[in-house]
């Protein structure tokens, strides 16, 4: 039955109109739910606001994940920046000095005590992939040798004395020279040097003049 005919038979009284109702929605809409024509302008002014939406910023969520990567990007950019401001020889500086600290602190000040070096020289083959200069320094005797590693690489730590102090030099194959550098932290004294592919750190809290007498000494032989 159609709805066209279902308003026929309201018309003229019929009881069959009670069980068409019920069984088509569209005629129950028709009949009890009210229309409205939609007031002029309405749809223009729906069409208005979206594209008012489609212009306006992202939401704040979206605003707060933006920010968030631009802070991650500007940190990175910093370390990054001060990184590459770092004075590649204050690095190698300051893991001298921890080598040198943590020997004396340490068990680990000589693998080969002796202050013959044709002892400890020949006692480093086949420990390093080169021959350190191995020297006796008159006024500072040689009390033994270890292998350090430093630059990640293995490096030999010869080790000398003055007095109740001990001397630290440190030593590994480079390709890249580096200029003479002297400083002190903490109460110790650094010598940094370069020659013949070899790189050079003097370490001790002997007194720096002592401890350039000793380099200078090193460096004659």
């Amino acid at each position: 039955m159609s709805c066209e005919t279902a308003r026929r038979l309201m018309e003229a009284n019929d009881p069959a109109l009670a069980q068409h109702l019920l069984t088509c929605p569209s005629c129950v809409v028709q009949a009890h739910v009210p229309y409205y024509e939609a007031p002029p302008g309405l749809e223009e002014k729906i069409r208005g606001s979206l594209r008012a939406e489609s212009s306006t910023p992202l939401p704040w969520r979206w605003m707060a994940i933006a920010a968030v990567l631009l802070l991650a990007a500007s940190v990175a950019g910093n370390i990054a920046l001060l990184r590459s401001r770092v004075d590649p020889g204050q690095l190698i500086a300051a893991n001298v000095l921890s080598a040198h600290i943590r020997s004396l602190a340490g068990t680990h000040l000589l693998d080969i005590p002796s202050s013959d070096q044709h002892n400890v020289k020949p006692w480093f083959n086949g420990k390093l992939d080169f021959s350190p200069a191995v020297k006796e320094v008159q006024g500072f005797p040689l009390l033994g040798g270890r292998v350090e590693y430093l630059e990640g690489h293995p490096a030999a730590g010869l080790v000398y004395g003055r007095r109740s102090h001990i001397i630290n030099v440190f030593t590994w194959p480079s390709a890249t020279p580096i200029s003479e550098a002297a400083q002190t932290r903490d109460g110790f004294h650094m010598v940094g040097w370069f020659g013949d592919g070899m790189t050079y750190w003097a370490v001790s809290d002997v007194n720096e003049t002592e401890l350039r007498q000793f380099v200078s000494l090193y460096r004659r032989k």
